[in-house]
């Protein structure tokens, strides 16, 4: 073999080891900033956060479309059913194709309260768990798995409300007549203006139906990711980034199932603004689903399942991917 074909798979090899090994088994410095205590607790907050920034900034064109998706038709039961594709071409004939990443900012703001709450709820109660299941001689179940999943995202949906009500108004924008649009310029602007206008408990808009889709998203997310690694580990060969990657695909199946119907309800009453006579469509989250149910029928709830898949899957694939590798690299 020549020298100039070894020296480059050395330097492939040294490559791979790097990005697959903790960063402390490289440098004493870094072994001893990520093994502080305050580091070790602040650290799944971190890299939760960083994991769904890089996923919504990959995933925001998918997101943009399931919400135009799901204000189609709205309140007629054989209203307007537009494809995926017929949604993307509206969107880029009516302004370009960085239309298809309006709210970018607010879901990047999003992630960085949402994700890194949830992801770093879930990590330091399963730590609990783990913990405590251990100094008893046992292990810890689906059951427990399920519980800091529901936990962890009940929380961490309370505290992201109001950049995801932000992102709904920014994306649903589009829709009203030109004269009517709010034209924001960015999250801080739509924050702000709706603030100021509306009062600020209305950025907690929604939050209802938000809560309950966060619960029910990260039980099919977080629960169903580690139940199903846990098994893949004990039951198959597969090499660790496989398993990792079918049990996102698993996981991302589960979220979004669970999570549709209260995506659906929360993108309605966050985008609902009062009418001529100052009354809102719809009164609460019930209230919502009661309406839908009579005048568009039970499966509007998961009409666009297949784009809410696409968004929801590889964003979860992603974001629990991307939340691994770096809890490998911070060990």
């Amino acid at each position: 073999m020549s020298k100039p074909l070894e020296a480059a798979k050395s330097a492939s090899s040294t490559a791979k080891s790097a990005v697959t090994k903790p960063a402390s088994e490289n440098s004493p410095t870094a072994a001893a900033f990520l093994h502080h205590p305050y580091t070790r607790t602040a650290l799944p907050f971190i890299n939760g956060g960083l994991a769904g920034m890089a996923a919504t900034t990959t995933i925001q064109p998918i997101d943009m479309v399931k919400v135009r998706l799901q204000l189609a038709g709205e309140g007629i039961k054989t209203g307007p059913r537009p494809s995926p594709l017929q949604v993307t071409r509206d969107i880029i004939a009516q302004g370009k194709v960085k239309d298809l990443y309006t709210g970018l900012s607010a879901g990047l703001l999003r992630q960085a309260v949402y994700t890194t709450a949830r992801l770093g709820f879930f990590d330091t109660f399963m730590n609990t768990l783990k913990a405590r299941a251990e100094s008893q001689g046992q292990s810890i179940g689906f059951k427990e798995r399920a519980a800091a999943g529901l936990t962890a995202g009940g929380l961490a949906a309370m505290v992201g409300n109001p950049a995801d009500l932000a992102l709904i108004r920014m994306q649903s924008d589009g829709l009203k007549p030109k004269e009517q649009r709010a034209n924001y310029r960015s999250v801080i602007d739509a924050l702000s203006r709706i603030a100021k206008g509306e009062g600020i408990y209305a950025l907690w808009a929604g939050a209802s139906p938000t809560v309950v889709r966060a619960m029910a998203l990260n039980f099919g997310q977080l629960a169903f990711f580690s139940e199903a690694k846990t098994q893949l580990k004990a039951r198959t060969q597969l090499s660790t980034q496989t398993q990792t990657l079918t049990a996102s695909a698993i996981a991302g199946f589960f979220a979004s199932f669970f999570s549709l119907p209260f995506d659906f309800v929360k993108t309605r009453l966050q985008k609902q603004s009062r009418g001529p006579d100052g009354k809102l469509p719809y009164s609460s989250m019930a209230d919502c689903f009661r309406k839908v149910t009579k005048d568009e029928g039970i499966l509007r709830f998961y009409r666009g399942f297949g784009t809410y898949y696409v968004r929801i899957a590889p964003h979860a694939m992603i974001t629990l991917i991307v939340a691994d590798w770096l809890g490998v690299l911070t060990k």
